[in-house]
């Protein structure tokens, strides 16, 4: 049995996500990303991404572009279990992305995406907190040429890109193309976490992998279609693209 397109998509996805399985390799991939030699993307892949991809090639491909792409949630680790692969740990960039900014204490960051006041929330925030050291700030909402040439003036060691899917990987994607030494994070919401417009749910709930349910009972309406339509549909594909492996692997 040949594999859909979209389970091609989702082979690819699997293949370049790097699994971290324990707190020392997290504290390794930490160094690496702090020291980039060249210009390195890091992304984030959680259910809705897997959903996106699907639908999206050209996100699908700057996605698997991305230098380093970390699991991120429940639903993958669910994947990866029904795969018979060991999902590590939760690398989600709500939490690890606020540990990069702090190994670039005293470095120049740029801050593009979500909008004001959360933006510059934000950045003041990462000041007090992380001791960097803002040298662009500019919402999520600008041109792709508008991004590359803050880049090219200010040349930032570390851009926080919250834009949200699936444009920050498309403009992630380009400025590594054109970029020098530098870390480019596509944060999702991390800004709108950071700036004040979101909270996170309480620890307990976080270690239950429920954060999503949090933020449904937040945001009912933008969060709709994503997790009452996409988790089962994330669940139904999940099933769908085991069995297509197991068929192609001739195990059924």
């Amino acid at each position: 049995m040949a594999l859909w397109q979209w389970q091609n998509r989702w082979q690819c996805i699997i293949d370049a996500l790097e699994v971290v399985p324990d707190s020392g390799a997290a504290q390794r991939l930490l160094d690496r990303l702090a020291a980039p030699q060249a210009a390195t993307v890091l992304g984030f892949v959680n259910a809705h991404a897997m959903n996106l991809v699907v639908r999206d090639g050209a996100y699908c491909q700057a996605l698997s572009a991305a230098d380093v792409l970390l699991r991120d949630g429940s639903g993958m680790a669910i994947l990866y279990r029904r795969l018979g692969l060991a999902p590590g740990l939760n690398m989600n960039g709500t939490d690890f992305i606020p540990r990069l900014m702090a190994a670039y204490r005293g470095r120049k960051v740029a801050f593009w995406g979500t909008q004001q006041p959360y933006l510059n929330q934000a950045v003041q925030r990462c000041e007090t907190e992380f001791g960097v050291v803002p040298v662009s700030v500019h919402d999520g909402f600008a041109s792709l040429e508008t991004y590359l040439q803050l880049a090219r003036e200010q040349q930032p060691e570390l851009i926080v890109l919250g834009m949200g899917m699936p444009k920050q990987e498309a403009v992630a994607a380009r400025l590594a193309a054109v970029g020098g030494p530098c870390l480019i994070v596509c944060g999702g919401a991390i800004l709108d976490f950071l700036g004040g417009k979101v909270s996170r749910a309480p620890p307990w709930l976080r270690r239950l992998g429920g954060e999503w349910a949090y933020r449904l009972l937040r945001e009912p309406k933008r969060l709709f279609m994503r997790y009452v339509v996409g988790n089962p549909l994330f669940l139904l594909r999940t099933l769908l693209y085991r069995k297509a492996a197991d068929s192609a692997r001739g195990t059924v």
